[in-house]
């Protein structure tokens, strides 16, 4: 396993929510996408776009409907095409099979901070602080996460600097909301790590008097 893999790894349990389609081609190789449902403990659901191989597709024969586990890793990139999120955020899938468990949904991320955190109050007067997590992989590139904390963890995380290494586990949340336009009212779905546990990389070098 390589490191970029062990600092960025998912794994999801749910129900497909659509059939797949075709998503776009790289280094001579087909992707498709589906969404995955997942339910919370809450009885709320996220809906998780997946970006599968061709090849993956065929050899699981995957229907329109029906349970699946998901192993791979949260994937970012610009959308420049004016329609739809800015960011767009998905999971590579490198693993994927039927499965008849509990739904799950886990992330486990390290990467650095590359933007100073925004903390901020909730109508119910609760705290919570957005983070932005660059996250490297292959080819001197990066994975640009939102991630968010809650309670006595944002107020703690509102105190670390860019630059700051950190690693952290979670969940995948998607969030509806409107978005004014020219054109009137229009509803869109936001993606974020929703943090649970998380925590400052000390590098040996720093630990030297």
């Amino acid at each position: 396993m390589d490191m970029t893999y062990e600092s960025n790894y998912t794994r999801l349990c749910g129900s497909m929510a659509g059939s797949p389609a075709y998503s776009h081609s790289s280094r001579s190789q087909q992707f498709y996408i589906f969404p995955l449902e997942i339910e919370r403990l809450s009885g709320n659901r996220d809906i998780i776009n997946i970006v599968v191989r061709r090849e993956q597709l065929a050899e699981l024969a995957v229907q329109s409907s029906g349970k699946l586990w998901v192993e791979g890793q949260l994937r970012t990139f610009n959308n420049r095409h004016g329609q739809g999120a800015k960011l767009v955020i998905t999971v590579l899938a490198r693993q994927l099979g039927f499965c008849d468990g509990e739904d799950e949904n886990l992330v486990q991320l390290s990467g650095t901070l590359c933007k100073a955190p925004n903390l901020r109050t909730t109508p119910m007067g609760r705290d919570i602080c957005d983070l932005m997590l660059a996250v490297n992989r292959h080819y001197g590139r990066s994975d640009y996460l939102p991630c968010i904390c809650w309670g006595i963890k944002a107020r703690e995380a509102s105190q670390w600097t860019v630059g700051t290494q950190l690693r952290l586990q979670g969940r995948i949340q998607s969030r509806n909301y409107i978005k004014l336009t020219e054109d009137g009212p229009v509803e869109k779905t936001a993606f974020e790590v929703s943090v649970t546990e998380i925590e400052p990389v000390i590098r040996e070098s720093s630990l030297i008097l």
